[in-house]
């Protein structure tokens, strides 16, 4: 008998292609030696168990649909059968032409994406042979950088096609490391038959993966559809909308950026991931700001590389940007409102699929955008309308077309001393009878004729009995398509304190009134107090009013009182009174502040800022602009109600008032606006742009007295080289109180080179001047003396 190993091949064919029986094998093994019989009895044995294994294959393989437990599974059998340290399973993706895979990262799995043209699964995928490579370090597809990273080293790998049932291949099995050897061109037949074995079930849990990933995507669009027509308010909607697109994209995170056409700026209306309160920038700026002002999606694969990428936002955070993708948002009038930007897919770069699917996504933001802007302004308004009624000092009933009460403010239910639950629905003729059924028949007239119906000083009575005087309005409310659907009831109690408050509240904020009158007469009574004192007027009014006439004179005065009048109660001051165009008002009194000086100098800067525009809206009107001076003293003077038993104004006197008077005249000789003395400096809690003016010694005193200039309202255009010309002037003004005329005249002339038109500086140089040419008579002190009021 010959070789054993010539014919065993042959053998190996009858005992399974002829099915031999168990008396014709037994024959064959009697026709070997012992042992060759041993070998034969090997291979079958090797044999059986691959058929094993292409069986455990089917059965492991049938009864899950989980690409996951598919891939763990089939790793797990190949290895085992094949004798390989380990393997991995890839399957194409036909959307990405990426092969993918999944490997276990600790706990988690993670998965692996790459071209599928690429490396030595992506050659046997592309040209569909399987490859048996005896040393992996000499084939020029095997990439070394992952032996590298991971210290695992690859030796030999066998790869073979996962085929459909048209022979297409539709991924690649590959196991590496043969424990005992070299893998041999059997070893790569078993793969290549295990691969086939398991395409049906990989092919199958691969199209189920992908339709309950379309019935998740479904569903998760149904939930959004869901939420707009449900959900009012807009921040929690549109998370929902960004929490669904970052799941549906597989992102790490999303952002929606809409645009404040206000500012011109895009702002994070929601960002997942940022602990930042708002994120601002010029909507032209930025990924974000090219997509929203070109419309055009932008999907970029590496951020890294795109120049209009900010890296230094990634430094900040310790966030990595990989990829973005960002698309604009438009409303239904086709006008981009914002753009959604979403980051870091998974799995490698967006897809169209990806830009799809962001596509639906901002057209439901859109329209989530626009349905809870709409409420939230209904609601606004809601608010804001009851927020008025319930805020006014005036008593507010409304009526509806029915003459029943629909609403009332705190105000109206104090004085008529009821519950609102008790009046609400009450007919008009309940609420106002007896000798108030004058006020329902008035509410009835309006409703009629649609005309509003005003009584002044009158009497109410009130359900208690007691009668107030009031002041009472009672308008008709009208449809936006002009029809009377109800009417409102306005009244002001002015008996009483209520008077006394009303006259105040004209000279005063609302918030001092109430405090004078809470104080009572003590406060109102004269007492030695320091204040601020604030005096403001109009230059060459005498000449502008010739020009306008009585009747624009009034409105001009009109306008600009209630600018500067307004001004002065914001921060706290009271309006003594108006001396013709000036303006007296008083900073701490009646009750101190801590920070009256500030208040009243800060009150001063924006005057002067509001006069400008106030300046620049007449200069477009083609009117008379003005220009004022203002002064301002700290001193204690005597505050209270001075006057005569028929007329009381509540008001200061003292040398403090005359100063303060006179350092606004003092503004003209200057060339300043607003000029402070040393006692208002020294109360100074905040920082300012002063200088020193000057050391004067007023008319009818002996001591001189600093005054400082304020140049906080200045803008570069109003006094270039500011920050230069200050320091300056304040070296120039030393030497001139040193004596030192010619150092202190150049210096000045610097500052009028600073700024040519610097009257302070070009008083100082012609007093230089003087002095050089007549030199001051005994002890120079620096003092000027001012000769007029």
């Amino acid at each position: 008998m010959g070789d054993y190993h010539d014919y065993t091949p042959e053998m190996l064919s009858q005992v399974f292609d002829h099915r031999l029986q168990q008396s014709d094998i037994r024959r064959i093994l009697d026709s070997l030696s012992k042992s060759d019989r041993h070998t034969f009895l090997d291979k079958i044995s090797e044999t059986f168990g691959k058929f094993t294994a292409l069986l455990e294959v089917s059965n492991r393989l049938a009864d899950s649909l989980s690409l996951d437990t598919l891939f763990s599974r089939l790793v797990s059998l190949t290895t085992e059968a094949l004798h390989a340290d380990r393997g991995t399973i890839f399957l194409n993706d036909r959307k990405s032409d990426e092969l993918f895979s999944r490997i276990a990262m600790g706990d988690n799995l993670q998965e692996i994406r790459f071209p599928n043209h690429l490396g030595i699964a992506g050659s046997v995928f592309t040209s569909g042979d399987s490859l048996l490579i005896p040393d992996a370090y000499a084939d020029p597809r095997f990439n070394q950088e992952i032996d590298k990273k991971t210290g695992y080293r690859t030796r030999n790998i066998l790869t073979a096609p996962i085929r459909n049932k048209f022979g297409t291949p539709v991924g690649v099995i590959q196991i590496l490391n043969k424990l005992d050897g070299d893998f041999l061109d059997g070893d790569l037949s078993m793969l290549e038959a295990m691969g086939a074995q398991a395409s049906s079930a990989l092919i199958k849990a691969q199209l189920y993966e992908q339709v309950e990933k379309s019935r998740k995507e479904e569903k998760e669009l149904f939930e959004v559809t869901k939420a707009i027509s449900t959900e009012i308010h807009l921040i929690p909607l549109i998370q929902k909308i960004m929490a669904t697109t970052t799941t549906i994209l597989e992102a790490d995170r999303s952002t929606l950026f809409v645009n404040d056409p206000k500012t011109n700026e895009l702002w994070a209306m929601v960002a997942e991931g940022v602990e930042t309160k708002e994120i601002r920038f010029p909507n032209h700026l930025g990924i974000a700001g090219t997509v929203f002002t070109t419309g055009e999606t932008a999907n970029i694969p590496d951020a890294y590389a795109d120049p209009r990428f900010n890296q230094e936002i990634d430094k900040k955070t310790g966030y990595k940007t990989d990829s973005i993708l960002c698309m604009p948002v438009y409303n239904k009038d086709n006008e981009a409102v914002g753009v959604i930007q979403s980051l870091n897919k998974k799995d490698g770069p967006f897809t169209e699929k990806d830009e799809s699917r962001v596509r639906a996504f901002s057209a439901q933001a859109a329209i989530a955008i626009e349905n809870a802007r709409l409420f939230e302004n209904v609601l606004r308004m809601k608010n804001y309308n009851e927020s008025i009624l319930e805020s006014m000092s005036s008593g507010l009933i409304t009526f509806d077309d029915e003459l029943r009460v629909e609403k009332c403010n705190a105000v109206a239910l104090n004085l008529l001393g009821e519950k609102e639950e008790n009046i609400l629905e009450l007919p008009v003729d309940d609420l106002f009878h007896g000798t108030g059924k004058w006020i329902a028949t008035t509410v009835a007239k309006v409703m009629d004729t649609g005309e509003a119906d005003i009584a002044l000083d009158t009497e109410m009575e009130l359900p208690t009995g007691s009668i107030i005087a009031v002041n009472m309005t009672t308008l008709p409310l009208v449809s936006s398509e002009g029809d009377v659907i109800g009417a409102l009831l306005v009244f002001e109690d002015i008996s009483g304190e209520k008077r006394l408050k009303g006259t105040l509240a004209r000279y005063m904020t609302k918030e001092v009134a109430d405090q004078l009158m809470e104080a009572g007469e003590a406060e109102l009574g004269g007492q030695m107090k320091p204040v601020t004192i604030f005096f403001s007027d109009i230059r060459s009014f005498t000449t502008i009013s010739e020009s306008l006439g009585a009747h624009e004179t009034v409105a001009m005065l009109n306008d600009y009182f209630t600018d500067m009048v307004d001004i002065i109660f914001d921060h706290g001051g009271i309006l003594d009174k108006y001396i013709g165009d000036a303006i007296m008002a008083v900073f701490g009194a009646p009750f101190p502040t801590g920070q009256d000086a500030d208040q009243a100098v800060q009150a001063a800067i924006e005057q002067m800022r509001a006069l400008h525009k106030f300046n620049v809206r007449r200069q477009k009107e083609g009117r008379q602009t003005l220009d004022i001076g203002i002064g301002l003293n700290t001193a204690e003077v005597v505050v209270g109600n001075i006057g005569s038993e028929k007329r009381m104004d509540y008001t200061v006197i003292g040398d403090g008032v005359n100063l303060a008077s006179r350092l606004e005249g003092a503004n003209k000789v200057y060339g300043s606006n607003i000029l402070i003395s040393e006692g208002t400096k020294a109360q100074l809690k905040e920082s300012y742009t002063l200088r020193e003016a000057d050391l004067i010694r007023v008319k009818g005193k002996t001591e001189p007295v600093a005054i400082f200039e304020v140049l906080d309202h200045h803008d570069t255009e109003s006094f270039p080289n500011l920050a230069e010309a200050v320091p300056l002037f304040q070296k120039g003004y030393s030497l001139y109180h040193e004596g030192d005329f010619a150092g202190a005249k150049k210096t000045f002339s610097e500052c009028l080179a600073l700024n040519p038109n610097d009257r302070t500086a070009k008083l100082y140089v012609d007093r230089c001047a003087h002095f050089i040419a007549t030199p001051p008579e005994g002890e120079w002190d620096g003092v000027w003396t001012m000769t007029s009021k």
